[in-house]
C-alpha cells in the first residue's frame, strides 16, 4: 500500500454521523478501497494508493455536504457512494440532495437517493404518462406517491386515484369475510401504508370522505373517465392485456398516471399475457410516454435486499443464456436434417 495521505478536518457530531455505529461505515469505505482511515483529534487521516485517496477524499466530503443539510446518513447512502465513487460518477450524491419531492407526516424529506430514480422522478415531472419498472425496493410505488400528493397539495390535480389488480399472490386465500371494500382492502394496504406516512392517517381520512383520495381495485376503473387526477396503477405485471388497455384508455385532461410494476413477479395464471409486458411494446415510441427502468443498483431497503434481487438477476440472465443456447442447438439440429 502506497504512503498516500490527505487530511480532513471534521468536527465530533459529523464524524460520528459519517463514521456510523462501531465504525461502521468507514470500515466499509476501507475495505472497499483498501485504504487506512483514521481519526486523530478533529482530522480524519487516509492514507493508501494515491487514486484511491481521492477518491475517498472525495467521497467523504460530499457525505460531510449532504449530511450538513440535514439528510440522515445510512448504509445506502454509504454503499451507493462507494458505487458511484467506482463508477467515478460525479457530483451525484449532492444532485440528488437537491431533489426534495415532499417531507412526510414525521418531517424526513423524501427524494431520489439513485441516479435511477432521480431519472424516475425527473420523468414524472415532464411527462404525461411513465412506466416505472424494476424489481422490489426501488421505490417506484412511494416516489409515484409522493409526487402525486405534492400535486394535489400545489393544486396541480383536484384529487388521487391509486389502484392495483386485486389478484392473489400465489395463494388460494378462499372465503374472506365483511362486505365488498373489506375484501379488497388487503390487496390496497400497501397504498394505504404510504399514504399514511406521508399525509398522515387524519389528512387521508378526510380527503378520502371528501372524494379527492379514491384507493380502488383496478376493476373500479371500468367505465370512467378519469379528468385532473394524478393516477397510480401499482403492481402492474398481475394486469391482462385487457385490463392495461381499459386503464390507460380511461386517461381524461389534464390527467398525469404513473404505472409500476417488476415482470419477474406475475402472480396470473399460466398462459395469461402481462398487460405490462405488452404495454412496453406496444408503447414503446409513443410520445409523451417515458419508461424508467429501475434496476439492482436502485434498490433502496435493506442492503440485503439488494443482493438478493442482483442474485435473481443474474441467475435469470444464466437462464436465458442457456435456454437461447439450447434453441440455437436445437434450430441448428433441425436445418441439419433436413
Amino acid at each position: 500500500m502506497s504512503d498516500y495521505t490527505m487530511l480532513m478536518d471534521m468536527d465530533t457530531a459529523s464524524m460520528q454521523k459519517l463514521f456510523g455505529t462501531n465504525d461502521a461505515y468507514i470500515r466499509k469505505v476501507e475495505d472497499e478501497f483498501e485504504v487506512s482511515i483514521i481519526n486523530r483529534d478533529g482530522t480524519v487521516k487516509i492514507s493508501g494508493e494515491k487514486g484511491n485517496v481521492k477518491k475517498v477524499y472525495k467521497l467523504l466530503g460530499e457525505l460531510l455536504q449532504i449530511s450538513h443539510k440535514g439528510t440522515e446518513i445510512e448504509e445506502q447512502n454509504v454503499n451507493y457512494a462507494v458505487m458511484m465513487s467506482k463508477e467515478n460518477e460525479d457530483d451525484g450524491l449532492l444532485s440528488m440532495d437537491e431533489n426534495c419531492i415532499c417531507h412526510t407526516i414525521s418531517g424526513k424529506p423524501i427524494q431520489p437517493k439513485t441516479m435511477g430514480q432521480k431519472k424516475y422522478v425527473q420523468a414524472m415531472k415532464d411527462h404525461m404518462i411513465v412506466f416505472g419498472l424494476g424489481p422490489a425496493g426501488t421505490g417506484k410505488t412511494f416516489l409515484a406517491m409522493a409526487m402525486a400528493i405534492t400535486a394535489f397539495r400545489s393544486n396541480q390535480v383536484g384529487r388521487i386515484i391509486l389502484t392495483r389488480p386485486a389478484i392473489e399472490a400465489g395463494e388460494k386465500l378462499g372465503f374472506l369475510p365483511g362486505d365488498l371494500q373489506s375484501k379488497v382492502d388487503p390487496y390496497l394496504r400497501p397504498l394505504y401504508d404510504a399514504l399514511y406516512q406521508i399525509m398522515g392517517a387524519e389528512s387521508f381520512q378526510k380527503n378520502m370522505e371528501k372524494g379527492l383520495i379514491e384507493v380502488a381495485p383496478l376493476a373500479y376503473m371500468r367505465g370512467r373517465t378519469l379528468d385532473n387526477a394524478y393516477i397510480i396503477l401499482d403492481e402492474a405485471q398481475n394486469t391482462t392485456e385487457a385490463q392495461m388497455k381499459m386503464f390507460l384508455t380511461r386517461i381524461g385532461f389534464g390527467s398525469k398516471v404513473v404505472v409500476t410494476g417488476d415482470s419477474s413477479q406475475k402472480d396470473l395464471s399460466a398462459g395469461t399475457r402481462s398487460g405490462l409486458d405488452v404495454a412496453t411494446r406496444v408503447l414503446s415510441g409513443v410520445d409523451e410516454i417515458a419508461f424508467c427502468n429501475l434496476t439492482s443498483k436502485d434498490v433502496v431497503r435493506h442492503p440485503l435486499v439488494q443482493k438478493i434481487v442482483k442474485a435473481y438477476e443474474d441467475y435469470e440472465e444464466k437462464e436465458n443464456r442457456q435456454r437461447d443456447r439450447s434453441r440455437r442447438t436445437h434450430e441448428k439440429g433441425k436445418r441439419t436434417r433436413t
